[in-house]
């Protein structure tokens, strides 16, 4: 028998090549983006409420003006929830693919990102029943109008999930290197900062740090080389 008969598994290996896809990190990235700045925005809609919030006739006089703001928000949070999942599915293959046979960490991860988009779709469906109320406030009872707008400020501001997710690739990271050291290093730090909003009652606060690791490592998945 010749050699020639054996093919040649590295040569084909080269020619089979193709550059991995990163739609997926690039769309977690606009997810990120999407989620804080349409909360932000949103936030404002209760800007001008001051004294207000102790009456909720007031309260409602006070938001009626900002009403667009409502649907603002709902379309950010829907942006948000569907580039989340995109990404969730995204992460949870490549780390499939770096990581050992049988880790956690895909899992976990996709598991933190699906967690952030289940909040933003859940916080941003209350938009639709506060905007047509704010629409006809006279025929809605004021109080009914303040509960909505206590969900409005919750729900999608939780981003804890994006906290878990954070550390998995951060253990992944360093451990495995299915990413980069300078992502699990920031990807560490995000997740402490996320752990510390829920350590205290500011839960909300869990949106800053929990965006910013899904901008940033969206970005730095998306932009990576390939190994």
């Amino acid at each position: 028998m010749t050699n020639s008969t054996v093919p040649d598994r590295s040569a084909a290996a080269v020619q089979t090549y193709t550059a991995p896809r990163r739609g997926w990190a690039l769309t977690g990235a606009v997810g990120g983006l999407a989620g804080a700045v349409g909360i932000f925005l949103g936030a404002d809609l209760t800007a001008d409420v001051g004294d207000g919030i102790k009456d909720n006739a007031q309260l409602v006089a006070a938001i009626v003006a900002h009403r667009d703001l409502v649907w603002v928000y709902q379309v950010s949070s829907v942006i948000a929830a569907v580039s989340l999942i995109v990404f969730a599915a995204g992460l949870r293959r490549h780390l499939a693919v770096q990581e050992p046979a049988g880790s956690l960490v895909p899992g976990i991860a996709a598991a933190g990102v699906g967690l952030v988009a289940v909040a933003a779709f859940i916080g941003g469906g209350i938009c639709t029943e506060l905007y047509w109320a704010l629409g006809e406030p006279d025929r809605w009872d004021p109080d009914t109008i303040a509960a909505l707008v206590e969900v409005y400020n919750t729900i999608g501001w939780l981003w804890a999930g994006a906290g878990l997710a954070a550390a998995a690739v951060a253990v992944g990271g360093f451990r495995h290197g299915s990413a980069s050291r300078w992502l699990a290093g920031a990807s560490a730090v995000l997740a402490l900062l996320v752990a510390a909003t829920q350590a205290f009652p500011v839960q909300y606060a869990s949106l800053f740090p929990g965006a910013l690791w899904v901008l940033v490592a969206g970005l730095g998945f998306g932009l990576r080389k390939a190994r």
